[in-house]
């Protein structure tokens, strides 16, 4: 097992039990991921696709810092604070995958932090 970090993550910055992503057997597993600002380790809320684009932005680094693309995503497990943003959520999600879409499950949760939108995906890194 090998641990991963955003590659911003502020050293000082604690934000539970988890590690941003664990790769094993050649598969990446990215925790929960959120509107965070990891230079700062401040929340950054806004409209559900601002928050959607930083989510992914953030997911996207944590899987380039394993040596993945974020193309190389096969699950993903949304959830949002709010299901009647899904449309707009989903809107800002597709475009982050032009080609052939992950599997992914999107539910309605309550969040921590009045955070909108929260995204762990599983990974296969190339060999």
């Amino acid at each position: 097992m090998k641990k991963i970090a955003h590659p911003d993550r502020d050293p000082d910055f604690a934000t539970g039990a988890y590690s941003d992503g664990v790769v094993v057997d050649g598969f990446l597993f990215v925790s929960g991921q959120a509107s965070v600002d990891f230079k700062t380790s401040q929340f950054i809320l806004g409209t559900i696709e601002e928050e959607t684009a930083r989510t992914l932005d953030n997911i996207a680094a944590i899987i380039r810092a394993a040596g993945g693309t974020i193309e190389n995503v096969v699950k993903c497990t949304a959830h949002l604070a709010d299901i009647d943003d899904f449309d707009r959520y989903n809107a800002v999600y597709a475009s982050y995958f032009p080609g052939i879409k992950p599997a992914r499950t999107t539910v309605q949760s309550v969040l921590a932090e009045n955070i909108k939108v929260e995204i762990d995906c599983i990974v296969k890194l190339p060999a």
